[in-house]
Formats: C-alpha cells, sequence, structure tokens
C-alpha cells in the first residue's frame, strides 16, 4: 500500500533512489530478525498466523462480472484468461467511430489522456455497473484522440466500459504493458530470453486486444536491464506494433521513456537517440513529463516529419511537471502546441482523488475547459447516422426509459454514457442568465442525466448554448430530427443547427414549436416541428420531430435555443398537456425552466423495427438456488441470447427486466406478483443474474430482453425477446 500512495506525491526518479535505501534498511531488517526468531521458539499463535492462506477467487466460476488486470507471464501465456466466466462480458460492444474507412489519427497535435485512477479497476470493474452515483468518469470525449488505461499490474486490460464510451466518441483506447520493481526485472528476463519467446509475448497482448476489441498498447519498461537484452526488447516492440497493425486496422503501440537503449532506467524528457530506436519500431512515445522548455522543440526537430507522434507527458499531480500541472496544466499545454508536438496527459483523476471544490462536476468541468482554451476541440460529432445522445454521464440516481423511470437506485456505468455535450463552462459571474448543466436529480427522459437550462430571461429574447460541434455530411435524403422536452410555464426550447456548404457558405436553421417571427431575420430558415403522440410517455415530456433537407451542406453545429412562447401559444400548450401535471416548482413569468431530454438523428425512412421475440434463442445458465429469508429463495444464473438466423445486428444495448409470476386456481402462471422490476443493462448478449429474490408462491420467472436501437428506440415489453423459468421444476 505505501508505495501506490507515495507514487501519487513522488516522481519516479526520486522514488527510485528511495526504494534502493529501502531495500538496504529491508536486508538489514531481515538479518536481525532472522537471528531473532533462531533463538525464540515458535508459538502456537504464529503458526496460525502462518498458515496457509484462503485460496484466491475462482474466475471460471459464475460470478458478478467483474474486470480485472493479468499479473504473471505465466496467466498471460496460458491464455486462462479466454477460460474465465468473465471473460465475454468484457468484450466492448462499440466498434471506434469513424466518418471515414481511415482509422489513422489525424495529421495534427493531438492528445493522449492517461487514466491513473487510484489504481485502476474501481467502481468501473464492475461490467454490469455498480452503485456509486458519485463514481469516478470523464465525458470530455471531444477534447482527445488516445484513451490509455493505466494500472500498475503486468497486463492492464481496459474494463469494456471505457472502451464502448471512447470508441462512441471516436477515441482509440489502449490498456499498458508495464514492468517495474524487482518483480518486473524477474519478468524480463523470462520475456526477453530468447527472439521467440519475445514474439510470443507480443502475439499474446495482440491476441488479448482483438478479443476484448481495444486498439493497442503503452509499452512501460520501469527497470534496468541488461545490454544483451535490448536486441529481443526491440522484437518485443516491433513484433506487437506489426501483428497489432495487421490485425486491428488503425491501432496503436506507444512506447514510454523509461529505459534506454543501453538498458539504463534513465528517463530522458525528450525524443533522443537514446531512446529513438524505440520510437521508429512503433507508433509514438509517450515523453516522462519532467521536461525542460525547450525539450518539445529539440523532440521535435529528432523527430522530424514525425513530431506529431511524440506525446511530451503532462502529469496532472504536478510532481515535476513542467508548469506544476494541477490547475496550470496549460502552461505546459500551450508550450507544446507552440512547439507542434502533441500531449500525453497522466492522472485527470486528480480532481477526483483530491476533492477539488466545490463539487467534481464542477471542477471537472472547469478544468478540461482550461484545456479547451488551450488546445481546442479534438473530436467532432455527430460525423455518422444515426445519432443519439440522452447527455447520460454513466452515473445518477435513477433510470429512465422513454419517459418513465424504471428505477430510484443509485448506480454508475461508463458504458450507458451517450454522446456528451460540448457544454461551455460558466463561473456563475453573471448568476440572472440562463443556466446550463447537466441534471442527475430530475427526472430523466432516456438513463439517468438531462440537460438543464434554468435562470431569466427577457422578453422577446432568446439564449443558445453550444450542444455539439458535428461533422455530418448530408445526402440526398432528409434528415429526421426527435428531441424530448420538458419545460414551464411558458418556457420553450428549440434547436439551432448551423451547415456549410463546400465553398464555406454557413447557413442557420431553427427548429421550434411556434414560429417565432421576431426572430425569424436571423435565421436563414424556421422550420415548425411537430408534436409526436408517444403512448406511454410520462406526463410532461413533449415529444418534438422534424425533417430537414440540406444535402451536399454539413451538420458543424446543434445549439439549443431558449425562448418563451407567445400568450395564445401557450394557452394552447397548456391544453394540450395531461391533467394533473405537477406544476409545484412553477417560475414567476421572467423565470425560464426547460429540460432537454435527448436527440435523434436519422435518415428519413430509417428502419427502426426489431427483430420479433421468437427470432431470438433465450438461454439460462448456471441456474442455482439458495435458500432465503421467511420462505424466500435467491436465485442466480446467467441469461444469454442471440438472433436464431446468426446475424450480427447492431444494437445499443439491451434492458433486461423480471416479473414474478404466481399460479392461478388452475396452476398456471397468473397473476404479475408486482410490476416488472428493472435488473439493468448489457452491452453484450449476456447478462448475469446475482442472488434475486424470489418470494414464496412464485411459479413463474420471467426475465425480459429489452432490444434498444443505436438511434435510442426501444423495443416494446409486450414484444421483447423473454426466458421463462419455472420455478418448481428447481
Amino acid at each position: 500500500m505505501l508505495l501506490p500512495r507515495l507514487r501519487s506525491y513522488i516522481i519516479r526518479k526520486t522514488l527510485v533512489s528511495l526504494l534502493n535505501l529501502l531495500r538496504l534498511v529491508h536486508r538489514k531488517a531481515q538479518t536481525f530478525v532472522l537471528f531473532f526468531r533462531m533463538s525464540k521458539p515458535t508459538s502456537a499463535l504464529e503458526n496460525q498466523f502462518s498458515a496457509p492462506s484462503p485460496p484466491p477467487f475462482d474466475l471460471t466460476q459464475p460470478a458478478v462480472p467483474i474486470s480485472y488486470p493479468i499479473k504473471t507471464l505465466e496467466e498471460l501465456e496460458s491464455g486462462s484468461y479466454f477460460e474465465s466466466f468473465h471473460y465475454p462480458f468484457n468484450k466492448a460492444s462499440v466498434a471506434l467511430q469513424s466518418a471515414s474507412s481511415s482509422l489513422l489519427l489525424p495529421n495534427r497535435p493531438r492528445v493522449i489522456v492517461c487514466h491513473d485512477m487510484d489504481g485502476g479497476y474501481g467502481d468501473d470493474r464492475w461490467v454490469q455497473g455498480g452503485t456509486n452515483s458519485n463514481a469516478y468518469a470523464i465525458w470530455h470525449w471531444y477534447l482527445m484522440d488516445v484513451f490509455i488505461y493505466f494500472s500498475h499490474s503486468l497486463v492492464t486490460l481496459p474494463p469494456p466500459c471505457w472502451t464502448n464510451t471512447a470508441h462512441r466518441h471516436g477515441v482509440k483506447v489502449l490498456g499498458t504493458f508495464i514492468t517495474e520493481w524487482d518483480e518486473g526485472t524477474l519478468i524480463c528476463n523470462k520475456l526477453l530470453s530468447t527472439e521467440e519467446s519475445a514474439q510470443k509475448y507480443a502475439k499474446c497482448l495482440t491476441e488479448l486486444a482483438v478479443a476484448l476489441g481495444f486498439d493497442g498498447w503503452l509499452i512501460n519498461m520501469e527497470v534496468e536491464l541488461k545490454s544483451s537484452q535490448i536486441p529481443n526488447l526491440k522484437v518485443f516492440v516491433s513484433h506487437l506494433t506489426q501483428t497489432m497493425h495487421s490485425s486491428v486496422p488503425g491501432s496503436l503501440v506507444i512506447w514510454y521513456d523509461s529505459v534506454t537503449t543501453d538498458g539504463k532506467l534513465n528517463w530522458q524528457d525528450q525524443l533522443n537517440e537514446k531512446n529513438k530506436p524505440f520510437f521508429d519500431i512503433c507508433d509514438g512515445i509517450f515523453v516522462n513529463y519532467t521536461w525542460k522548455k525547450n525539450y518539445p522543440m529539440l523532440s521535435a526537430d529528432v523527430a522530424g516529419d514525425r513530431k506529431y507522434d511524440v506525446y511530451m507527458g503532462i502529469d496532472v499531480f504536478g510532481r515535476g511537471s513542467f508548469g506544476g500541472g494541477q490547475w496550470n496544466t496549460s502552461v505546459a499545454l500551450d508550450v507544446l502546441k507552440k512547439d507542434g508536438v502533441s500531449t500525453a496527459i497522466f492522472a485527470p483523476g486528480w480532481i477526483y482523488e483530491t476533492n477539488q471544490p466545490p463539487n467534481f462536476q464542477i471542477a471537472q468541468n472547469h478544468w478540461w475547459a482550461l484545456v479547451e482554451k488551450s488546445w481546442g476541440i479534438a473530436q467532432n460529432y455527430p460525423k455518422v447516422l444515426p445519432f443519439y445522445s440522452n447527455f447520460d454521464q454513466g452515473h445518477g440516481y435513477h433510470v429512465s426509459v422513454d419517459g418513465q423511470q424504471v428505477s430510484d437506485a443509485p448506480w454508475c456505468n461508463i458504458s450507458s454514457q451517450g454522446f456528451q455535450p460540448f457544454l461551455e463552462y460558466t463561473d456563475n459571474s453573471t448568476p440572472d442568465g440562463i443556466q446550463v448543466h447537466i441534471d442527475f436529480r430530475e427526472a430523466s427522459y432516456s438513463g439517468g442525466g438531462n440537460i438543464t437550462f434554468k435562470g431569466k430571461l427577457e422578453d422577446n429574447a432568446i439564449f443558445t448554448a453550444r450542444l455539439f460541434q458535428g461533422d455530418l455530411l448530408l445526402g440526398d435524403l432528409p434528415l429526421h430530427f426527435t428531441y424530448s422536452v420538458k419545460s414551464e410555464n411558458i418556457s420553450q426550447l428549440g434547436l439551432c443547427l448551423n451547415f456549410s456548404s463546400a465553398l464555406k457558405e454557413i447557413k442557420s436553421v431553427l427548429l421550434v414549436s411556434q414560429n417565432l417571427n421576431q426572430f425569424s431575420s436571423k435565421f436563414n430558415k424556421v422550420i415548425m416541428t411537430r408534436q409526436l403522440e408517444k403512448p406511454g410517455t410520462s406526463r410532461g415530456w413533449v415529444i418534438q420531430e422534424s425533417n430537414i433537407s440540406m444535402s451536399g451542406y454539413r451538420l458543424t453545429e446543434i445549439n439549443a435555443l431558449c425562448y418563451q412562447s407567445e400568450p395564445e401559444f401557450d394557452e394552447r400548450r397548456q391544453n394540450s398537456l395531461s391533467e394533473g401535471q405537477d406544476n409545484s416548482c412553477s417560475q414567476n413569468p421572467t423565470d425560464y425552466y426547460a429540460v432537454l431530454g435527448h436527440i435523434s438523428i436519422e435518415t428519413f425512412g430509417h428502419n427502426s423495427g426489431f427483430p420479433p421475440s421468437d427470432l431470438w434463442l433465450v438461454e439460462g445458465q448456471y441456474i442455482k438456488w439458495t435458500t432465503g429469508s421467511k420462505g424466500s429463495k435467491n436465485l442466480s444464473l446467467k441469461i444469454t441470447w442471440k438472433l436464431k438466423d446468426g446475424n450480427d445486428y447492431a444494437f445499443r444495448n439491451y434492458n433486461i427486466y423480471v416479473e414474478k409470476l404466481a399460479e392461478d386456481a388452475r396452476g398456471h402462471p397468473g397473476a404479475t406478483l408486482g410490476v416488472h422490476e428493472y435488473l439493468g443493462v448489457a452491452r453484450v448478449e449476456a447478462f448475469y443474474v446475482s442472488d434475486l429474490e424470489v418470494p414464496s408462491g412464485t411459479s413463474n420467472i420471467k426475465f425480459i430482453i429489452q432490444v434498444s436501437g443505436v438511434g435510442g428506440s426501444n423495443q416494446k415489453l409486450t414484444e421483447s425477446p423473454v426466458f421463462l423459468l419455472d420455478t418448481e421444476a428447481w
């Protein structure tokens, strides 16, 4: 526990020196303790403490799915990971989003973000989601190109939640291979013993990346090596790069600036002749973060036409980093941007781990706003269709589906993140204006979040807020927009869309539910939306839809537009709302309050239908019953499903529900013991149910798998595939 804590505050060079001193003290202490023990009889208590430790958790047996690293070369070589019960759950289900067939990184300075959050595998290890509504997450994906999941285990495998969400936003994901301390030296002795061994373990790493769906590796060899081992180290790096490229188009292998070509553990803090041979055989170098001001320019000169493959490290904790990191991270970013090299931001979890005030949401948005100001935007979306966002950040206090709340339990699951909006940070210096933020407390239309607009709006005024900056080329077919709004009094919410032609001609189009004559001159076109009647939608949510044709143009911006309805329109609107709507938090006439629940964009006429339930094969596996309390039983099982025709359709996710049925008088499944219960969400075609309480008198248990389309639609529960379990048979 001591070393991980020290790593948070001390740079590695100092830590290595400290470790050598500790080793000397440890050896002296061992000699003394050995002499002391030889002269003292062993007590029964000591025998108790020296008893064998309990066996490790058996990863082949059914359990709540988790993500975990590989800690030894023996595990890596044996392929035991693929025999784990947890392996199928850890496969990423979202392919890397790209507007073109090329998956190469852009030819410009880039941003790597290296996760180093409290040692890794925290709340994110729970593949099906955890219960911490305040769990750590990243949501500023539009500011980065590559995400690295980092821990201090030998083989760090990114939990699928990070890969799914990063890929959704067009960001590549790398795992980490690291050797360090004495254990790392022993590992390298075996890894680099022969050319064949180096190639063998490189192939094992490639197989893992392919199987789990991530995009490559960071290689961090933080040990002293013999000069005779360097040739095989080069074989390892080169073979890993080659096999990754041939197996995963657009994949990356990044070398960390640590061991040098003479085998010394000597961080160079720049690209030079001592580490360039490694740089030459992979896709880039992550330069250690204690560089001097002129090192980026020197590194760019050494890299030549590959200067964008030089990622100068910045440690957000500081720890000797240029500029001091923390709230001054942009000091280093400004230098790197000026010198035309890339950057690798290490440990942005500093904001969360150190409880930066006033709270994590505001502090995180503030910190990343400084990064955006210095570096600019790296990703654009929408860039492919269909496009859907419910603004979910992957944690919250409830879950909604199509406007209906299905769970009020706290939760976290980064895989659930929708496309994250490009909301601009404000310091609330003008509290009388409209404040825009992601809201987790207010009831959502979908998932656990929404965008809330609240404040003051003058009569006959409008307010716009940036939502997305896209790069979507439109074809001949119109776009179909759908969005959900909940508002109070005369508050209204529309969308303002900006399009750009090949000649850079800009056109703005306004989607609103009423004609804004006083503002029409500010836009090239105003389109009246239609209110979509959707059965089952919770009271208060209004679904608006519209089609728009802009063939040959690119959709470059989506903005929210806040305005107030005209009195006669507001009267009609109030009459259209269902009776009994809660207006307990109604505002004054100049107060504004509206909530945006989701946005969906599809090609007009897009078929968003679902295969009927009888085309699915649904099975229950590893069924286990245990005794509960008051006559109840507890049920655990793995549910799997697949289409009988073997086709692999693209679905966003699967919502899992359960119904507990009691027998009727004739002994047939009859009344439901309560409504259907939401169990969770799956990203792969499997879900593990753990210790589900089954009351006495339950004759059958029906599990419902609700299919969700990539455009945001959900299959009706009555038409969804099911698995029916007869409790009497068990």
